[in-house]
């Protein structure tokens, strides 16, 4: 058999019906499915079963343990050549397994991974976050399946692997969040091959609204931080630019407030006063016009990259609305990772912490 399709689920048959609804419809059919239910109270079993007749899928309940153990499991029941790990909240195109194969039979490579979209049928926020992890203008379009700058780096919502390199690579890492990046960082330093291939796409749901999205994001900032522990080298620059962004925006808003403050105390001494004179009232005038332009000037940075945010996206989704949301997402994504990296960096690197005590109320609760 050439590929399994390691699917961990909880608690989303609905979404688990989908992804099995367009793998039943892969234009390449030598395939299997390992469906594994990580101790979810709404599981996906009747499911499975519907699709049991269409393809191979298997089923298995386990206690919660995590995605990354629910994924061991799950390769140690599997049977074919590769293993095709995705999330359960991504849909196929009909030609993913084609292509793959495909790529796979020019060039053959011991891990690789694919990039994402957004399907027509998305929310329009469910779009302006996709934008926000696809875009140039927020990740370089790493995600997007640009040309990488450095060397690529799988993520478990689509990530492909030798079943016989899996195996001696002893699968994930029992890491809490970035278990995938765990995983590709130790592909290199194994010398095993790892590729992007571009047309292996899927449509990734993610998160469905903005609060769930900064939770994801604040624990991948962590996550970064969790990484670097354990492999110091694996730290670069293009890391720390949320942890900037983050610094950045706060220091043009409270310049902008501050600003703000000062033109209003100028206002209220200098002109609200009427025994003030015309001198005065000349003054005060040319402050608070003065400090309108200063806070002006600190803001303009965050509303010209919005503005860009807007456009870029609007185009791409055709969508003004979507151009918006946009907005918002990507500074939920910069500044919700800029956070857990500040987090992570403070009560790791500087407190000295250890990964369960510096996160048990966010990871281990």
């Amino acid at each position: 058999m050439k590929f399994s399709i390691i699917v961990p689920v909880y608690n989303r048959p609905a979404e688990a019906g989908e992804l099995l609804e367009s793998l039943s419809r892969q234009s390449f059919t030598d395939f299997e499915v390992v469906m594994v239910d990580d101790g979810s109270t709404e599981t996906c079993e009747e499911v499975c079963r519907q699709y049991a007749s269409k393809m191979p899928v298997r089923y298995f309940f386990k206690p919660n343990s995590g995605p990354g153990a629910t994924r061991n499991y799950a390769a140690e029941k599997s049977q074919g050549e590769y293993l095709i790990i995705l999330d359960s909240d991504v849909v196929l195109p009909e030609t993913y397994l084609q292509v793959t194969a495909e790529e796979l039979s020019h060039k053959d490579s011991d891990a690789f991974g694919g990039p994402d979209s957004a399907h027509e049928s998305f929310t329009d926020m469910q779009k302006a976050i996709s934008y926000s992890m696809t875009s140039f203008f927020t990740t370089g379009g790493i995600r997007g399946g640009k040309k990488k700058l450095d060397k690529f780096y799988p993520r478990s919502f689509n990530l492909g692997c030798k079943a016989e390199v899996f195996k001696a690579l002893g699968g994930f890492s029992d890491m809490r969040f970035g278990e995938d990046i765990d995983f590709s960082i130790r592909v290199f330093k194994n010398n095993y091959s790892c590729r992007l291939f571009p047309e292996s796409w899927v449509w990734h749901k993610r998160r469905t609204d903005l609060k769930k999205f900064f939770k994801q994001v604040y624990n991948s900032g962590i996550a970064r931080i969790n990484l670097y522990k354990k492999y110091p080298e694996s730290l670069k620059v293009v890391h720390l630019l949320p942890m900037f962004f983050t610094l950045g925006t706060l220091a043009c808003i409270i310049a902008s407030l501050l600003c703000l403050v000062i033109a209003f105390y100028i206002y209220s001494v200098y002109i609200m006063r009427d025994n003030s004179g015309m001198l005065y009232e000349m003054m005060g005038t040319y402050g608070v016009m003065r400090y309108l332009g200063l806070a002006a000037i600190a803001i303009s940075p965050l509303v010209l990259y919005s503005l860009l945010l807007c456009a870029d996206s609007s185009v791409r989704n055709k969508s003004l609305k979507i151009g918006i949301y946009s907005i918002a997402a990507a500074f939920t994504q910069l500044v919700g990772y800029g956070l857990g990296f500040i987090h992570a960096w403070w009560g790791r690197c500087v407190l000295g912490k250890g990964e369960l005590e510096a996160f048990k109320n966010t990871f281990y609760k």
